[in-house]
């Protein structure tokens, strides 16, 4: 199937593994790149040389195009951003804060810049700097999110840029994946889905987490504080909006909330799900199974074609269409 995106990045299908910090390395990114998606290894907060040998070990599993995430928040973006641009990465994708400063650098080394964003303000922003295309995420998404749902957000982007949109938040299935087309996104990115893949290298207790959750079975954290999170409902997510209601002038919540959220993701990823932030969209509802990632986007493919009302190619072709009059 062809897109501006499959063309854009090089690669087969228009789906794109969501980086999820701590869980998405050169296993999983690898598996979904040689599936014909694009892999996506999350820089986080993680060591330059993590980064470098996860990079590494991917390109040892692939020859496929790979990509990396940097969170701009990071105290140590410059460096990591000069490292991806040594490294060549084929794809950087980026959020909390405008990657404009690097996208020169980026482009210079032959790398496709795209932006997750939360609002069409936030996507011309991106364009307007030289992103090559940007993800619009919808709340529905895991992790932290915006304020828009993805059936909301997504065709308000693409009416208001003229490159690639690809729709995150609420992808779990073809069906999905057809609405995202059907909206206007020439491009999926999922996360929750793998996080069930084989190679995902999360513990198996968050994979069994996610695989029994319900579709009210999801919280968000962190509205308050400006910075919403969601995830699986737990002790720890519980005592979190507890404390979060208190902590306002309050210095000892305040203190004890700051220490309960640190490392908290790392806690679920090692296994510890009732003490953790189990991190995971509304989708997770739709998650019954663990297989390697490959089958994960093959059915996702064959599904999206016998769940749309129209040829799937079709709406690619259209959606490519109207960014092109746009531009």
């Amino acid at each position: 199937m062809k897109t501006r995106v499959t063309e854009l990045l090089g690669i087969e299908k228009p789906i794109i593994q969501g980086a999820m910090a701590w869980i998405a390395d050169a296993s999983l990114a690898a598996a979904v790149s040689e599936a014909g998606g694009l892999g996506i290894i999350a820089c986080g907060s993680a060591p330059l040389s993590w980064v470098e040998d996860q990079v590494r070990k991917a390109r040892a599993k692939t020859n496929k195009p790979i990509g990396a995430n940097v969170m701009l928040m990071n105290p140590e973006a410059p460096e990591l951003a000069k490292l991806l641009a040594d490294l060549r990465v084929e794809v950087v994708t980026t959020g909390a804060g405008s990657p404009a400063p690097y996208i020169e650098m980026w482009k210079a080394a032959g790398i496709k810049v795209v932006p997750v964003i939360a609002s069409t303000a936030h996507a011309k922003k991106m364009e307007r700097a030289g992103a090559d295309a940007v993800v619009a995420e919808g709340q529905e998404a895991g992790g932290h999110i915006g304020e828009l749902t993805t059936m909301a957000l997504t065709p308000a982007v693409c009416d208001a840029v003229s490159i690639p949109v690809i729709t995150a938040g609420g992808v779990a299935d073809g069906r999905g994946m057809a609405a995202a087309f059907a909206l206007g996104a020439e491009g999926v990115q999922i996360g929750t889905r793998f996080l069930t893949a084989e190679e995902c290298t999360v513990h198996d207790a968050y994979k069994q987490k996610v695989m029994d959750a319900g579709d009210a079975d999801t919280i968000v954290t962190g509205r308050d504080s400006g910075h919403p999170v969601r995830q699986l409902k737990n002790a720890f997510a519980r005592q979190a909006k507890a404390l979060e209601k208190t902590a306002a002038g309050n210095e000892a919540d305040s203190a004890e909330l700051e220490a309960l959220l640190a490392g908290s993701l790392h806690r679920a990823v090692e296994g510890d799900v009732k003490n953790g932030s189990v991190m995971a969209g509304q989708v997770a509802a739709l998650v019954h199974d663990c297989k390697p990632a490959l089958q994960i986007i093959d059915d996702l493919m064959a599904e999206a074609q016998a769940w749309s009302a129209f040829d799937m190619q079709k709406m690619a072709d259209a959606n490519a269409v109207r960014g092109w009059k746009q531009a």
